[in-house]
């Protein structure tokens, strides 16, 4: 089984979008990346949710949507630099802090975001 199947499965629909909301709760408390967002941090949040529930394998509905994600490319009009990076991993962490899940779901999406995050970096 792919190993991001298995935490879809392992956390379900709810916690992802609890976890997204969370992100972006931590999201609104950090200058340095709140203002990379207009004002409405609503549609970014169901973009993360839906961006997480495919990526961790459930429903196709990001890819649909928007097609394929291009996740550097989507982000490459910010300049991420490693302490933009540090903030955007602390809000994630926080946000997983709050999502009750078994340690090895835990490591798995912390090593895909840590995985990420370097990725984006692009200064």
């Amino acid at each position: 089984m792919h190993e991001f199947q298995s935490i879809y499965q392992a956390l379900g629909e709810d916690k992802i979008r609890d976890l997204a909301h969370y992100f972006y709760e931590g999201v609104s408390n950090t200058p340095s990346l709140l203002k990379l967002y207009p004002e409405d941090l609503a549609p970014a949040e169901e973009r993360l949710f839906l961006f997480l529930q495919q990526v961790f394998g459930g429903p196709q509905t990001y890819s649909e949507q928007r097609g394929h994600p291009m996740l550097r490319k989507r982000h490459f009009q910010w300049e991420i630099g490693g302490d933009l990076r540090n903030s955007w991993l602390n809000c994630m962490f926080a946000a997983m802090e709050k999502i009750e899940m078994d340690q090895n779901t835990k490591e798995a999406m912390m090593r895909y975001f840590v995985q990420v995050a370097n990725h984006m970096i692009n200064k």
